[in-house]
């Protein structure tokens, strides 16, 4: 058994080119993993391994790798930057010990950031900081701290100054130990001397000395009261205090250098060592019952106790199916027999295995603490679901996904890729849990859901060229909702007499708009039996139901209140069915009298673009119904944020390049929904309708 103690399970997370990829690639070189580092403009970095990441430059779904620094064993998982693919860092992090948050340096906090910064506030994970790309124009490290204090609201501990900036940037101090790493221009890692710190940054470098222990030794009042008197505390004692304060969140080692040009990513795998937590360290994850609900009891992180296993992500490649698993207590023997406590089913494990990215090594037995593939699982294991020992069944904390808001249909050009196509969209549906597949009733299209244009259109280009189907792609369509917006009070009765027993039930409700975000709820306040409690259920059951199909153009209703005060039965003709057909007829009778409302989605929009281009961009936005929100002004440029409907947001990387000269970026994410304008809801009504009358006629 290997020690617990000598394991960091970390994720490598950013916004979209900071560099997490290559900052992995590095990791990777000087842990021996590889021999020769790829680089990701150039398509050959050992984690982007999918032909559209190698084509793109971007990391598309998160990748693990095994290594190892000083002894102790890293898992790490690098994980996409771009907004459309957040689900593969939320589940990253679900189940990780540890963190290295990456950010540019000269485009320091930059949304995406934001977003997955907040993901591992959510999951508690602790984290450093590592500032990279030092070596780039506009770059400056201090401004990048102040900005992670600022923007994302943490407590940065800097643990090294940079050597000069930019074309300059040669190495970093080591505030700890007074010392300067400097690295030639061989670009090899290994290359490096350590001097005393240059005589002009002696003054800075005391002044961040005492900076970072006054803030370290907050976490031993002892120690502080020592120091403050003037006594030096030991190297240990403080990097004791650090690893308490990394562990409990309360700040965060921040480091610096250039993962491209080699220099500073020893600092960091040190860091690791040092102050991010083993797998003993955080806290056990808790264990849920069948409705979710925690039950009190953990699972604590030991290899003496029975097997407890998440599926964090489910992929499909060359060699077959493959469930990635975190173990959170006991072993794993090939040929165990292990329980999806989800199914109830019980399976042998065949085979497991290590991953390198996309190679393998196959493994006999792993323990608590690993993060492995198991290959080839048939009991329809999916993200998010337990796996655990069969004679001692538990549930672990689930995960929670975002809905998808842009739709496109999908047709394929020939017969002999529709069958390819329906078992393809199985497999890649079991991996992505947002990304969402349903046919139309009405035109017998296939519709595909997910998070984002760039989303789907991965999605579909690995349809074309990783499973060999044709398609015709129709034009993006929005998620819209249904609501309503007053009360209405109605009385409703289903009556069918055909010889022998008939049906009867007859309810009196009142239907009111929820509070947001609330979705479905149902009370009964029925009192003297004029509706029998047995048929309470039937009558939920109804009125839920209907809440997928909207009265005004079939959309999935929101945040709906339903109050039954009284009704009526009869002794013989009354049943469980006949109330829930009662139910469903009122939902269709009294939603339009509550004043239907289509609502649409509404997106979080993060422009960044150069000073000159801002009036255009803020009135580009203005014209697309955007709610300008707010300006940030940075060292090359300026960040707009804004709220616009995703419906006026098709294509607008194109037309941001267009107004910026190419050099714009922008992000989004689903922020909430809202009343759509009359003329744009009549709009889209009116279309809905006109596409089924043609569904119709075909």
């Amino acid at each position: 058994m290997t020690d617990l103690s000598k394991y960091r399970n970390i994720g490598i997370f950013a916004h979209v080119d900071a560099g997490k990829t290559t900052t992995t690639e590095r990791i990777l070189k000087l842990t021996g993993q590889i021999h020769k580092t790829g680089e990701v403009h150039d398509g050959e970095s050992t984690t982007d391994f999918m032909e559209q990441e190698a084509e793109r430059g971007i990391t598309i779904q998160s990748a693990a790798v095994t290594c190892f620094w000083d002894d102790h064993r890293f898992n790490v998982i690098d994980t996409p930057g771009h907004v459309d693919f957040t689900v593969e860092v939320y589940r990253s992090l679900k189940v990780l010990d540890g963190g290295i948050g990456v950010f540019c340096g000269s485009g320091g906090v930059e949304p995406q950031s934001e977003t997955n910064w907040r993901y591992a506030n959510d999951s508690r994970v602790a984290r450093i900081i590592f500032v990279n790309k030092l070596d780039r124009m506009g770059a400056d490290f201090y401004r990048v701290v102040k900005q992670t204090q600022d923007v994302l609201g943490a407590n940065p501990l800097v643990m090294v100054l940079p050597i000069g900036i930019e074309d300059d940037f040669v190495g970093v101090v080591d505030l700890l130990t007074r010392k300067a790493f400097i690295w030639d221009d061989s670009g090899l890692p290994e290359n490096f001397k350590v001097e005393d710190v240059p005589a002009d940054m002696v003054d800075k470098v005391e002044e961040y000395r005492e900076m970072l222990l006054e803030e370290a030794l907050g976490q031993d009042d002892e120690l502080l009261e020592a120091y403050l008197e003037g006594e030096e505390p030991s190297l240990a004692d403080i990097k004791r205090c650090i690893r308490m304060g990394t562990r409990t969140m309360d700040f965060f080692p921040t480091y610096c250098g250039s993962a491209f040009k080699n220099k500073g990513v020893q600092n960091i795998l040190d860091a690791v060592v040092d102050y991010l937590p083993c797998p003993t360290d955080v806290d056990p994850q808790p264990l849920t019952d069948d409705e979710g609900e925690p039950n009190g009891e953990y699972a604590i992180v030991s290899t003496e106790e029975s097997f407890k296993a998440l599926a964090f992500k489910i992929t499909d490649d060359r060699f077959g199916s493959l469930t990635f698993v975190r173990i959170y207590s006991g072993t794993l023997k090939k040929g165990d027999t292990i329980m999806n406590a989800a199914t109830g089913k019980t399976e042998r494990v065949g085979r497991m295995c290590e991953m390198q990215a996309d190679d393998r090594n196959e493994l006999q037995s792993a323990q608590a603490g690993d993060i492995i593939a198991i290959v080839g699982m048939k009991t329809n294991v999916q993200t998010g679901h337990t796996l655990c020992d069969p004679k001692n069944p538990i549930v672990l904390e689930a995960m929670v996904f975002p809905n998808p808001v842009i739709s496109i249909s999908v047709t394929p050009k020939d017969k002999g890729s529709t069958e390819k196509m329906g078992i393809a969209i199985g497999k890649m549906v079991a991996e992505d849990p947002t990304f969402k597949v349903e046919t139309d009733i009405d035109s017998g299209e296939t519709i595909l859901s997910g998070m984002g244009e760039l989303h789907l259109d991965i999605k579909v280009d690995i349809l074309k060229r990783t499973y060999g189907v044709e398609l015709l792609v129709g034009e993006p369509q929005v998620a819209y909702r249904e609501t309503i917006t007053q009360e209405t009070e109605d009385s409703y009765t289903h009556k069918k007499q055909s010889g022998g027993s008939g049906q009867f039930g007859k309810i009196d409700y009142r239907i009111k708009p929820g509070e947001p975000g609330s979705g479905f709820t149902f009370k009964s306040i029925v009192t003297g039996g004029n509706v029998p409690k047995e048929f309470f259920p039937a009558i939920e059951k109804g009125f839920k139901g209907m809440m997928d199909t909207g009265v005004l153009a079939g959309f999935p209703v929101l945040d709906v209140e339903i109050e039954l005060y009284d009704g009526g039965f009869h002794a013989v003709d009354s049943s469980a069915v006949a109330f829930e057909l009662a139910a469903r007829g009122a939902f269709r009778q009294s939603i339009p009298k509550a004043g239907a409302q289509l609502l649409e989605p509404i997106m979080s929009v993060d422009v960044f673009t150069p000073d000159d281009h801002v009036g255009d961009v803020i009135g580009d936005l203005s014209r697309r119904r955007g709610m300008i929100a707010g300006q940030e002004p940075g060292a090359s440029g300026v960040r707009i944020k804004a709220d616009v409907p995703l419906s006026e947001m098709f294509g607008y990387i194109g037309s941001l390049r267009t107004m910026t000269s190419g050099r714009g970026q922008f992000s989004m994410e689903f922020k909430n929904y809202m009343p759509t304008p009359s003329s744009v809801a009549e709009a889209v009504i009116a279309k809905v309708k006109e596409e089924k009358e043609a569904a119709k006629k075909k």
